[in-house]
């Protein structure tokens, strides 16, 4: 079986933030949540068919936020309401959490399922990390509720970006220790017999 061919770091990247960065120009440029909406269903296409183009696949994350923006943004533009755009943070981290934590509930480990041929970790500790993030998901919802039904749209817009991807990366960070203190070396192949 042929390996699929890896994508550039600056793929990756444009293929997780794309979509928001676009969303974020426009806005800027237009201050209209529902224009700009119009740059996220196209950012969020044009990344998903680059992910494809370069790797013949795409990855289960970016792939559900590239289609929740293609829904999300798509209803805003048909209904001219950015209540649809605004509420799509919380549904998103809602079902990213429901994953995560009904899979702790069902005694799967689906963190592991996804990130465990890059990392080696015992089982409770993939328990702990999955656990942490599902609350952590089910944290950005609330928060994105807060600041869209209290905020201004231009506070939110900034808050959805850059604000959510660096509180993703803050709460990731803080993640580190525990999963070095735990991390498994890769196993080394036996040496070749000698005669």
């Amino acid at each position: 079986m042929s390996e699929r061919p890896r994508a550039p770091g600056w793929v990756r990247a444009a293929v997780d933030y794309g979509a928001p960065l676009a969303f974020m120009l426009a806005f800027l440029a237009t201050r209209d949540a529902v224009k700009a909406s119009g740059a996220l269903v196209a950012g969020a296409a044009a990344a998903l068919a680059l992910g494809y183009a370069t790797e013949r696949r795409i990855a289960p994350m970016p792939l559900v936020a590239g289609l929740a923006a293609l829904i999300f943004g798509g209803l805003t533009l048909v209904f001219h309401d950015e209540r649809f755009i605004k509420v799509k943070p919380t549904v998103l981290n809602v079902g990213f959490a429901a994953f995560l934590l009904g899979g702790i509930a069902l005694r799967r480990n689906p963190l592991k399922a996804l990130l465990g041929e890059t990392l080696r970790m015992p089982d409770e500790i993939w328990r702990k990390l999955t656990l942490r993030y599902g609350v952590f998901f089910l944290c950005m919802a609330l928060l994105n509720e807060a600041v869209w039904r209290t905020q201004s749209t231009y506070v939110w817009a900034w808050f959805r970006f850059p604000g959510l991807q660096i509180l993703a990366v803050l709460f990731s960070l803080a993640q580190t220790p525990l999963m070095m203190r735990h991390m498994q070396a890769a196993e080394e192949p036996p040496p070749p017999p000698t005669e």
